[in-house]
């Protein structure tokens, strides 16, 4: 199934905020793993940005339930840069009384 509205994504500051933040608590370890396998930082989160949006229209999605916030989804896609080469996860929530999906994680798992 494709990602409900996909193409009205909401990404939010995630990616940069937390993802791809080498200071925060705990997402500096994505962002390690981001900046060593693609060579993504904050600094050109665009690629990342735009390779999320592209695979919430294009890509399938796996529905994961409901968790009493909304409808839960994962999405994976592969990614290519320079640098290197990585399947990317991206958790969504479709929230109660809203028609779009927002993100809500994004790493990059083993293939």
């Amino acid at each position: 199934m494709k990602l409900p509205n996909g193409e009205r994504c909401e990404l939010g500051a995630k990616l940069e905020d937390y993802s791809l933040n080498p200071s925060h608590r705990e997402g500096r370890h994505k962002a390690r793993v981001f900046a060593s396998a693609l060579g993504i930082t904050q600094a050109n989160a665009y690629l990342l940005r735009a390779a999320i949006f592209a695979a919430a229209v294009s890509h399938e999605a796996e529905a994961r339930g409901e968790n009493g916030f909304g409808k839960t989804f994962n999405l994976r896609f592969a990614l290519s840069t320079e640098r290197g080469s990585a399947t990317v996860l991206t958790g969504w929530i479709v929230l109660h009384n809203e028609d779009f999906p927002r993100l809500t994680t994004c790493f990059i798992v083993e293939s």
